[in-house]
């Protein structure tokens, strides 16, 4: 079977519930109205051929007899003519139209006829046909053969008193037209039951499975929510009537399955809301203290008065600390922002100008990497918050100069291949992201052990304590956007797509 004819066989199988019985209902009632009208067809053709059978038997070979009668000289005179005449008129009294009558003398057809009207038509038969009578028994039993002028007979054969083979036949063209007609009865009456209940099965299927139909679509409208996070209102009961049949039990473990369901988004989104929360307000409260001690620490390496050297170490860590919590603290109460749902600005924002900016801190950051700029010769605006666009940015920079060895090539570039999106990425030829990190890349504290030589320090956006990308992606969705990454050996980059948003 090739694929185009196995392809059209797919297309045309029932692939629905309802569909696939409906064709098993039809499919079964047509096996049934075969079964009976091939039964119906066979007995009736076995009953009138018994009739023949009998009938013949009953008759024996009389009309035959007679044909031997006349070929004995039983003369009349002619007195117009004056000539002697042998009387060729047989006794076709108590035979059936279409009677046939022969007599075999010597393996030859000395005399054949038919009844036609209450009288005797003599017939000429062929080799073939001699050949048959003469195969016919006479064992006392009926045969079926076919005569070349006079169609299909039942036939009975008998040994005459000279002899000769007496044959006796009665015609089955009206058995044959009753059978047929009994077939083509039944073939009307049985066509018209397939349509008449194909519809009606079709309809009660329907009607039948309606309560999976809204089993199915409850199922469907809870697979289209996004149960990740926030509050979620599932569907509610489907109702789906009797709960004693097989599809109220279904529909019943549904419900319950989402009222559990229900129950845990509801208990999660408490507990997250209570998380965010404390995130929140923990965030909040420690920015004031780790203002204080990296401003305390400022303010001692300011004394005019000698300071010691290890004292002075021990300042320079405790500010450059302070500093890296204080952002990692930012990053925080940025994040919880973000998962609490506040809107960002929605303003007209140059990414080419944004892209331009970036680089050139990044460059300044890592001068001992390759950066490269891929713009568009006309500028490229979105409309969103700026500032945050530009800690996307600064963090996908910060990542690819972080986790690649210096003289890596970092390729900054942007398109706009219709005027709704706006793409940014950010490729580099470094080592690539590390397989097991590939799948939580954009997790909250993922982190990745992978500084190199000529690149100290922490990047922006708390790079170091694992935030950046998990910032990045959140700004980016908060922008109904996506962020995206392909990773191997020698080249990874990382995709912004940006919607145009109305103001």
């Amino acid at each position: 079977m090739n694929p185009a004819t196995r392809s059209r066989m797919d297309r045309l199988r029932p692939r629905t519930l309802r569909a696939k019985l409906t064709c098993v209902l039809v499919v079964l009632l047509a096996l049934s109205c075969a079964t009976v009208g091939l039964t119906s067809v066979f007995a009736l053709r076995s009953y009138l051929t018994g009739q023949l059978d009998h009938q013949l038997a009953d008759s024996g070979c009389l009309f035959p007899s007679t044909l031997r009668q006349l070929t004995e000289q039983q003369t009349v005179t002619d007195n117009d003519q004056g000539r002697t005449m042998v009387d060729r008129s047989a006794d076709t009294r108590g035979q059936a139209i279409g009677t046939f009558g022969a007599r075999l003398t010597d393996a030859r057809i000395s005399d054949a006829a038919v009844v036609r009207a209450n009288r005797r038509t003599w017939v000429t038969l062929d080799a073939a046909d001699e050949a048959t009578l003469n195969g016919i028994p006479t064992d006392g039993s009926a045969h079926s053969v076919t005569l070349s002028t006079l169609g299909d007979y039942r036939v009975y054969a008998c040994a005459g008193k000279d002899d000769d083979i007496l044959v006796s036949g009665l015609p089955l063209a009206p058995l044959q037209d009753t059978v047929k007609r009994l077939a083509m009865a039944s073939s009307v009456v049985f066509g018209g039951a397939l349509v008449i209940t194909g519809v009606a099965g079709a309809l009660w299927v329907r009607r039948s499975l309606r309560p999976l139909r809204r089993v199915a679509d409850t199922a469907a409208a809870v697979a289209a929510l996004k149960l990740d996070s926030g509050a979620v209102t599932l569907p509610g009961p489907t109702a789906a009537g009797d709960p004693h049949s097989e599809a109220g039990q279904v529909a019943a473990a549904l419900d319950r399955m989402l009222g559990h369901v229900q129950e845990a988004l509801a208990k999660r989104h408490t507990s997250e809301e209570r998380l965010r929360s404390f995130a929140a307000d923990a965030s909040h409260e420690l920015r004031t203290p780790v203002a204080s001690i990296r401003g305390h620490a400022e303010l001692a390496l300011r004394h005019p008065g000698p300071v010691p050297a290890k004292v002075e170490r021990a300042l320079d860590r405790v500010a450059a600390e302070a500093a890296r919590m204080s952002a990692m603290v930012d990053d925080l109460l940025l994040l919880a922002r973000l998962d609490a749902g506040r809107p960002l600005r929605r303003e007209p924002v140059d990414v080419t100008r944004l892209v331009i900016d970036c680089t050139d801190d990044a460059r300044a950051a890592s001068p001992g990497h390759s950066w490269v700029l891929d713009l568009p010769e006309t500028p490229v605006t979105v409309t969103g918050d700026c500032d945050r666009l530009a800690q996307v940015l600064t963090n996908l920079l910060a990542n690819a100069r972080l986790h690649t060895p210096a003289g890596t090539l970092v390729t900054v570039r942007v398109s706009q291949h219709d005027p709704e999106h706006c793409t940014l990425s950010v490729t580099d030829n470094g080592p690539g992201v590390p397989p097991e990190l590939r799948q939580t890349l954009f997790e909250r504290f993922t982190r990745a052990d992978r500084r190199h030589p000529g690149n100290p320090g922490v990047g922006n956006g708390g790079a170091g304590a694992g935030l950046g990308l998990s910032i990045a992606a959140a700004i980016v969705e908060a922008h109904e956007g996506t962020l995206t990454f392909q990773s191997g050996p020698g080249s990874t980059m990382f995709t912004v797509l940006l919607p145009e948003i109305p103001l």
